[in-house]
Formats: structure tokens, C-alpha cells, sequence
């Protein structure tokens, strides 16, 4: 049903635009000057079948004909000359028209002016250091070095030269949302806008959520935000997850402060760019029902991964350093630190 969905609603998309550039009346006429060369030869040469009449009237508009089918009297000879002048010119503004249809295509989808339709994608919305970075932090990952991703921003033009990157530009916007595909989407990534204090940036940050959920409960929704104090509005707001910059900032700095090397820790594990990696993986079905020491130990020995948390399939909030007696479920997933993705 979904893929019929899809089909229908690009050739739904296919119509609008032959309607749109004139050319459903430039392929009437080429059809009309078909049929209309094929009577006449049919009229001029009765030795002629009306299929072989098609066949010469198609060649001899698009090309200079065959040579396979030659009429013999003068009628049929000036039709012929008739076709390949109209053949010149009204082929010459299809293509024309088509190829000047991609490069406008091309350049809309360069500055953000139209619409994707893409399905299972991650928006991203503003750009600034952070977004960069995190779309870095993607493309380094393996799991998303080709994911389709969306970019929301009011910039001029796309600001990174990646195939699987799209670009809507606009504010953040239910109109700018929705030319993002949002429906369909997987993941939103709603980074603060740089460019506010934080109190509107976190106010803005919360009416963000606010339209997206209304737009797609289901998506999946990241918010960071400035303040902690700004954390229960977002949570309200219907966020899934969210992250607090300052308060992660100033803890690591305070921290580092007393336990001198955790920030370099840290910083390993968040990139995937270098060293170990934070990440989730589910349960080994071998391992459902037992305890989570002997999750431990197996997948430190087998796997070299170490596990620090569960996070239960009901929600309820991670379980970090859970208890040795702890008993796995099939539907939970672990947060451990791996050698690779």
C-alpha cells in the first residue's frame, strides 16, 4: 500500500510538472503531427499500412527518416519535407524546454527552493558550528555515511557539497517542515539558533518541538537547549530526547577539574571520527532472560565490548551500571563502548 502510495503520488508530481512547463501541449502537437503524417502518406501512397505509416511519419519528424519506407509521389515527398521542418523545431523547443527545466531543477534544489520526497530521512534544522559538526559526525559514522539527510536553515544556498544532503531554506516553519518531508521522516535534530539569547533560543527551541510533533508524533525528535531550567517545557512539549550544552559543558569542565584525563575519555567516545565509540546494540538473543554479568563478560570476551547501560523497551529512563543480578529482556538494548561502528 505504501509503495502504491508513493507510485501515485509521483505520478501525480510527474503531471503537474508537464502541465506546469507547457509540455503536455508541445507532446499534443508532436502527436498531432504524427497522425497527421501518417494520413497523408496513407492519402498520397496507398501501397502503404497505416502501422508503416506511423513507423515513417515518427522517423521522419525525429530524424531525417530510415530510408526503409520512401514515398514515391510528390504529396507523400512534400508531407515528408513538411515533418522534418516541424520535426526541427517543435523537437528543438522540447528539449530545449526539458533541459532548461533540469538546470532551473538544479538550481532551486542548490538555494533551497523546493520540496524533497524522501522517506526515513534525518532533518536537520539551522546551521551554524554545532550542525556542522554533527553532520561531520554523521558522514563518519557508517551507518549514516550515505543516510539522506534534510537541512532546514534560512542560508542563501547549501553550504556543503554532499549528494545525500538536501536543502529546504526557510525559517523554521510548518510550510519549511512540511518542504522537509516531515511527515515521512525518521529522525529531527533541532539545534538552537546561534543567532538568539538563550531564553529565545530555548523558547524557540520549544515551539520547534511543538510543530514538529504536531506534524509527525512518531518522528523521533533531539532538541538541544541552553538552560536546564527550560527542560520540563520541552519535555512537555513532547520532545524524545534532550540535550542541555551548557549543563554538559560546564559538567565535563568540573569534572575534568577533579579527575584529570575524562574530558579526553569523553571526547573520544562522542566522535566517530577517532578511537572507541559510544553506541547501542541490542541484545544477543542468546542472552535474553540471563543476568547482565553474563552479558558482561560474554561480550567483553567475544565481541571486545564493554556494556554500560541498559535502556529497557518500555522507557522509563537508562539503567547505567546496572546491578550484576540484573536480568536482561529480548526487547532492551545496550549502551556499550565498541572499537568500531
Amino acid at each position: 500500500m505504501r509503495a502504491f502510495k508513493t507510485l501515485a503520488r509521483r505520478l501525480l508530481a510527474l503531471l503537474a510538472f508537464l502541465h506546469r512547463e507547457n509540455l503536455l501541449r508541445l507532446l499534443a502537437v508532436i502527436v498531432a503531427l504524427v497522425l497527421a503524417g501518417a494520413a497523408g502518406l496513407l492519402y498520397f501512397e496507398e501501397n502503404q499500412s497505416y502501422p508503416d505509416a506511423l513507423w515513417w511519419a515518427i522517423v521522419t519528424l525525429t530524424t531525417v527518416g530510415f530510408g526503409d519506407i520512401a514515398p514515391e509521389s510528390l504529396g507523400g515527398r512534400l508531407i515528408g519535407v513538411v515533418l522534418m521542418l516541424f520535426g526541427i523545431g517543435v523537437l528543438g523547443m522540447f528539449t530545449a524546454t526539458i533541459a532548461g527545466v533540469f538546470v532551473e531543477s538544479r538550481l532551486r534544489k542548490e538555494r533551497g527552493m523546493g520540496s524533497v520526497d524522501l522517506e526515513g530521512h534525518i532533518i536537520l534544522c539551522e546551521w551554524n558550528n554545532r550542525t556542522q559538526e554533527i553532520l561531520k559526525d554523521l558522514r563518519a559514522d557508517p551507518r549514516a555515511a550515505d543516510a539522506r539527510i534534510v537541512l532546514v536553515a534560512d542560508i542563501e544556498a547549501k553550504p556543503a557539497a554532499d549528494d545525500q544532503l538536501f536543502f529546504v531554506r526557510g525559517k523554521l516553519t510548518e510550510e519549511s517542515l512540511r518542504r522537509a518531508g516531515i511527515e515521512r521522516a525518521a529522525t529531527v535534530v533541532l539545534v538552537g539558533d546561534r543567532s538568539l539569547e538563550h531564553g529565545a533560543r530555548d523558547a524557540k527551541a520549544v515551539l520547534s518541538v511543538l510543530t514538529v510533533e504536531s506534524l509527525n508524533p512518531a518522528v523521533y525528535s533531539i532538541v538541544e537547549l541552553a538552560s536546564e531550567e527550560h527542560v520540563a517545557h520541552c519535555e512537555r512539549a513532547g520532545a524524545d530526547e534532550i540535550i542541555v550544552g551548557a549543563e554538559f559543558s560546564s559538567r565535563v569542565i568540573s569534572t575534568a577539574a577533579l579527575d584529570h584525563g575524562i574530558s579526553t575519555v569523553l571526547r573520544e567516545l562522542l566522535s566517530a571520527q577517532v578511537g572507541h565509540d559510544l553506541i547501542t546494540v541490542p541484545v544477543p538473543e542468546a542472552f535474553a532472560g540471563r543476568t547482565f554479568l553474563d552479558l558482561f563478560s560474554a561480550l567483553k570476551r567475544e565481541q571486545g565490548m564493554i556494556a554500560l547501560a541498559i535502556l529497557p523497551h518500555g522507557g522509563g529512563g537508562a539503567v547505567t551500571n546496572p546491578d550484576a543480578e540484573t536480568v536482561v529482556a529480548a526487547d532492551d538494548r545496550l549502551v556499550v563502548v565498541s572499537a568500531g561502528r
